[in-house]
């Protein structure tokens, strides 16, 4: 994917300039920043549903701000509820990306490229045409993401954005309780960190947070390529 309009000139000591003062001014200011830069239409925002901090933050910011749910098929009955239980209480701009489904799913046949063939090739889609995009990926979930950027550029060359990234899992919690934000009920089962059903597992107590995801064949699924997000 080629990347052309606003993300194309910005270049990479740009970036890095818009990384460090956003790192002192907060999530919702990445939020503003984004929308500021790139238009409310070259922007979305990518939500797993495992809750809502991001949405909350971003809707506050711009309400009308496009939310993508990629919805592969295999997704938990409470992800799916959360989805519509957060559309209801924030009014969203919601799409809804649903996969295609081959005979065999994906991670029967191949469990280290499923996402890849699914989400990420979905993702792609979605982001055709988009300047920037919006995670709620954070540095404390893991060391794959330990240094995650505010602002970075990823893979396709489009600009990637993380107001989260320097949130700790306090902050979270804090933010949560303080605006009432919806959370998927799996959080409190033991889930704190969402996928799809077959691939994932409660996390044992004193383990990482995403140590229940695909049973240790792999630890992220491509849709955040750290090695290209700066």
């Amino acid at each position: 994917m080629s990347c052309t309009g606003p993300a194309a000139g910005l270049t990479d000591a740009d970036l890095a300039a818009a990384d460090a003062a956003l790192a002192l001014q907060g999530a919702a200011a990445a939020v503003r920043w984004a929308v500021d830069t790139f238009g409310v239409g070259g922007v979305c925002l990518a939500a797993s549903m495992t809750d809502a901090v991001l949405i909350d933050v971003a809707t506050r910011v711009e309400p009308a701000i496009e939310v993508v749910f990629l919805d592969t098929g295999y997704h938990f009955p409470e992800t799916l509820a959360t989805a519509e239980a957060v559309r209801r209480r924030y009014g969203l701009n919601l799409t809804v990306v649903h996969l295609a489904q081959p005979a065999v799913p994906f991670h029967v046949t191949d469990p280290v490229a499923c996402c890849s063939a699914a989400k990420v090739a979905a993702l792609d889609e979605v982001l055709s045409g988009r300047q920037a995009w919006l995670s709620g990926l954070r540095r404390a979930e893991a060391a794959t993401r330990a240094s995650a950027p505010i602002v970075g550029r990823d893979s396709r060359g489009l600009v990637k954005v993380n107001p989260l990234a320097a949130w700790t899992d306090l902050d979270v919690a804090a933010y949560i309780a303080a605006h009432d934000v919806p959370v998927n009920p799996l959080v409190a089962q033991g889930y704190p960190s969402i996928g799809c059903a077959p691939c994932t597992r409660p996390v044992a107590e004193g383990a990482g947070r995403r140590s229940g995801r695909w049973d240790g064949v792999k630890t992220e699924c491509g849709l955040h390529d750290q090695a290209a997000s700066r």
